[in-house]
């Protein structure tokens, strides 16, 4: 075998090498620079949560505020509302208790 074919082979081996170590690392805990960036969350999800941390219900402007402040969300009011509205129809988690104010339904 020719130095330049061993040095070729040598350097797929250590591309194979190094390729199971960063996969091994992703699974770990990030560290460093290589921190894994923040799961981003849907509209719904953020509305959740910020009622279920509320402990009561919410004027949509409030919940618009805090999506702001806490995740740095611009929630778009008329989809919120909208898919809030429909929730609170088919009596899926959500209730109404005035006009544009939505709380965790109680189970």
């Amino acid at each position: 075998m020719e130095l330049t074919e061993w040095a070729k082979l040598q350097e797929e081996l250590l591309k194979a090498q190094l390729g199971v170590i960063r996969g091994y690392l992703r699974n770990e805990e990030p560290s460093g620079r290589e921190r894994k960036a923040p799961q981003r969350k849907s509209q719904m999800s953020i509305v959740t949560d910020i009622l279920s941390s509320a402990g009561m219900p919410l004027h949509v402007s409030e919940i618009m505020r805090q999506a702001k402040e806490q995740y740095s969300a611009s929630l778009d009011r008329e989809s919120v509302v909208s898919a809030l509205t429909k929730k609170v129809r088919k009596g899926v988690a959500f209730v109404r208790t005035g006009p544009n104010t939505f709380g965790i339904k109680n189970r």
